[in-house]
């Protein structure tokens, strides 16, 4: 069994003496595990950081097997937002995220547009919108899609102002004005018809958007499950917070 292809770094863990056990996320075999010979040493440490893009190929006997896995670096990504918590603590939150997709369930898409946005950390007024709608993304690719095309209740679906947290479903302003306390408020950025406005959204904005996708990945994703959201997202969105 063998396959070689594109993937991002999510995670390694020492293995041995000098060897590493990597996590990746390739485009064509979604998250996968692998034994990298000699992953500990001086050449292959600054390759095998979280985040880093690289060219992987791995082997095994079987299928079911854990394999052999060898990485060559294409974008270094860690080592560019070293010294940018901001953006580096994004880095770690969408590969930690990313790490709650089941192991080896190809999800093309969903990488295409995870290179996307690690392409837009250099612009700080964009990408932590982007980071939003990405989460938005993972969502729907774990199976708990968002509707914000109609408001649940009836009401004018051109004036989308919250979410049900019950649901997942869009309320309008009218409809859920009386029950608002109870309900998560819906950034028009994330509006479907809204998908090339990330500059228009305020970090008041980002902050209620990451709180609606951070209320349904903890409850169904990470609650679900019996664990807790990646210490990362919370850097993040304390560093954003703090930014304001």
């Amino acid at each position: 069994m063998e396959w070689s292809g594109d993937a991002l770094i999510l995670s390694v863990r020492p293995h041995g003496e000098t060897s590493a056990i990597a996590e990746v996320f390739s485009r064509d075999q979604g998250r996968h595990l692998g034994l990298v010979r000699g992953g500990r040493s001086r050449r292959l440490r600054p390759v095998l950081q979280t985040g880093n893009r690289v060219e992987a190929t791995w082997k095994a006997r079987l299928a079911d097997h854990l394999g052999n896995l060898t990485v060559e670096l294409r974008e270094g990504h860690a080592a560019v937002w070293l010294d940018s918590p901001g953006e580096l603590a994004a880095l770690a939150s969408m590969a930690g995220l990313l790490r709650a997709l089941p192991e080896r369930d190809p999800h093309p898409s969903l990488y295409e547009v995870t290179l996307f946005v690690l392409g837009f950390l250099e612009d700080a007024e964009v990408w932590p919108a982007l980071v939003a709608r990405w989460e938005m993304e993972l969502l729907d690719e774990l199976g708990f899609r968002l509707d914000l095309t109609v408001c649940a209740g009836g009401g004018d679906p051109h004036d989308l102002a919250f979410v049900s947290p019950k649901t997942g479903r869009a309320v309008s302003a009218e409809v859920g004005a009386p029950y608002a306390d109870r309900l998560l408020r819906l950034p028009r950025f994330l509006l479907p018809a809204a998908a090339e406005r990330q500059r228009e959204a305020n970090p008041s904005d980002v902050l209620d958007a990451l709180a609606l996708t951070g209320f349904f990945l903890s409850r169904d994703v990470y609650e679900a499950r019996g664990d807790v959201m990646p210490d990362a997202r919370e850097r993040m969105v304390g560093w954003l917070r703090r930014r304001g």
